[in-house]
């Protein structure tokens, strides 16, 4: 490890203004992988960076999602022990009212981006310095943003995506930014998101970059050349390790310990074993060592493009107005009951009526306390609510499937044993008849059920939230897209029940089966 100062201001201002000197970049020096999705931020010297978009399917600046992040093994279970964690984004997608997102930078931070910013003159372009940047210290990460976030502002803010008007900024991923998006996000079922790392179909040497002479052979490499993760993230357990924003923490089971170390790396590098690119992997390291700060061959950096919270006075209301109603058991069981007053809003009218400070202070950390729980039952209802929906849309794709196939096996029963029902054959396919019959009678059933319980549950308000949050995780994995047509049809039934309070077994089988085919 060693220690090497950036340049002086004076000198970056130097170097900015031999930006219009500049040819423009090739794309095989920023962006080897081309893909749909790309978002392109300029550099300075003709420069440009490429990001990707990290959805999150939760609507409201409030909301946020739970995930477990970390591993089940006991190995390095003080580091990286399974814990819950919550996510959300920073912008909202326009395309998508229930979905928000931030950007992760698709490649690692390479040389010749960095050097883009950070020297006199502009870098001439070549493919040794396509590799990650590395032997950089955590503080030179911050100044490196805190330079990418001054010159985009001056020099390209209309290219930076915006929240309520204003624009967005880069800087350092925390862990969770960086683990969700490691592990594939919601492009991934729940429980491939679980799994050490992300899907490999043809094995990790076509995707990450680790020891051996089978991928690396001991060296840093080109960024890019391999495959991406299913967000489109090149590199991102493997090649070099990433400094996170945030410092180190212990694990302490089902939570972090309360002192904060060191800086945080995540991910393996070109020196790990395979085993040890997983996306539960985290590193301490020291911000300074004997000689100044840290800097180390195998550590490098990728961006986050996120905004602030609170970006009006407009958002700080609303925010203010969800924040007040967390956990008062407003539609806890069911918003579509007679309106009641609730517990919490009863403990805190007994509080503001009391005289005593000390016994008002205990029912308002009581108030608190119970709220807080009122708020985990809520956002685990929410998602049982959303994995209702999931089955009632795989239940009626399973309805459509076997509805088409025992009419196929009636019309063929029709066909060849009309004139000899008592063949042996025709006995035969009669017996598969029904059977397939009683299959597709218990299925509807069972589907019917459903429906019912989910409306006696949780009621129309309670559903109707869910419904385009489930949309849209459908949308982002490309395992669950094909069911979207499934919800929409299993919507209307649901919905159809719910204002009738009749059950029609045999207009939803109906509905289900007269989806048409993708």
């Amino acid at each position: 490890m060693k220690f090497r100062p950036l340049f002086s201001a004076a000198s970056l201002l130097l170097g900015f203004s031999a930006v219009a000197q500049a040819a423009p970049w090739d794309e095989k020096y920023y962006n080897p992988k081309p893909a749909e999705g790309d978002v392109v931020l300029p550099m300075p010297c003709e420069g440009a960076m490429v990001f990707r978009r990290v959805a999150v399917p939760v609507a409201g600046p409030l909301d946020d999602m739970r995930v477990v992040v970390g591993q089940e093994a006991e190995e390095w279970g003080y580091i990286e022990h399974k814990r819950p964690e919550f996510i959300a984004g920073s912008f909202t997608d326009s395309k998508a009212g229930s979905s928000r997102y931030y950007l992760m930078a698709k490649y690692e931070l390479n040389k010749l981006q960095y050097q883009a910013l950070t020297e006199a003159t502009c870098p001439t372009p070549k493919n040794n310095l396509v590799v990650p940047q590395t032997d950089i210290s955590w503080m030179d990460a911050v100044h490196f943003s805190d330079l990418y976030n001054q010159w985009l502002r001056e020099n390209a803010a209309d290219k930076l995506p915006k929240e309520d008007g204003l624009a967005g900024f880069v800087r350092l991923p925390t862990e969770i930014e960086w683990e969700y998006a490691a592990r594939g996000g919601s492009a991934l079922s729940s429980a491939e998101f679980r799994d050490v790392r992300y899907p490999m179909p043809e094995g990790m040497n076509d995707y990450e970059w680790y020891a051996g002479s089978q991928s690396s052979n001991g060296a840093v490499q080109l960024m890019g050349r391999l495959k991406p993760n299913p967000l489109g993230l090149h590199d991102i357990l493997g090649n070099v390790d990433e400094m996170i924003l945030e410092p180190f923490r212990l694990n302490k089971l089902d939570r972090q310990h309360g002192q904060a170390g060191g800086f945080v790396v995540r991910g393996g590098n070109f020196l790990s074993k395979p085993e040890a690119l997983r996306a539960s992997a985290r590193k301490e390291l020291a911000y300074y060592g004997s000689k100044g700060p840290t800097q180390a061959k195998t550590t490098g950096m990728r961006l986050a493009l996120v905004s602030i919270a609170l970006t009006s006075r407009d958002r700080v209301q609303a925010i203010e107005k969800s924040w007040q109603a967390l956990g008062t058991e407003q539609g806890a069981v069911n918003p579509d009951a007679p309106a009641q007053e609730s517990a919490v809003q009863r403990l805190g009218s007994l509080a503001s009526s009391l005289e005593d400070d000390t016994l008002k202070t205990q029912l308002k950390q009581l108030e608190g306390d119970l709220r807080a729980a009122n708020l985990r039952q809520e956002e685990m209802r929410d998602q049982a609510i959303r994995a209702n929906l999931e089955l009632g849309s795989f239940l009626c794709t399973k309805l459509k499937d076997d509805v088409l196939f025992v009419e196929l096996l009636q019309r063929n029963y029709e066909a060849l044993c009309q004139a000899s029902p008592d063949d042996k054959q025709c006995v035969s396919r009669k017996l598969k008849l029904d059977e397939q019959h009683d299959r597709v009678a218990k299925l509807a059933r069972y589907y019917a059920s459903n429906l019912i319980d989910a409306s006696s549950l949780y009621g129309l308000t309670l559903l109707e939230k869910q419904v385009p949050v489930a949309r849209q995780m459908m949308e982002q994995n490309k395992s669950l897209s094909a069911l979207k047509p499934y919800l929409d049809v299993h919507w209307k039934n649901q919905k159809d029940y719910l204002k009738t309070d009749s059950i029609d077994i045999s207009a939803w089988k109906n509905n289900c089966k007269s989806i048409p085919n993708s």
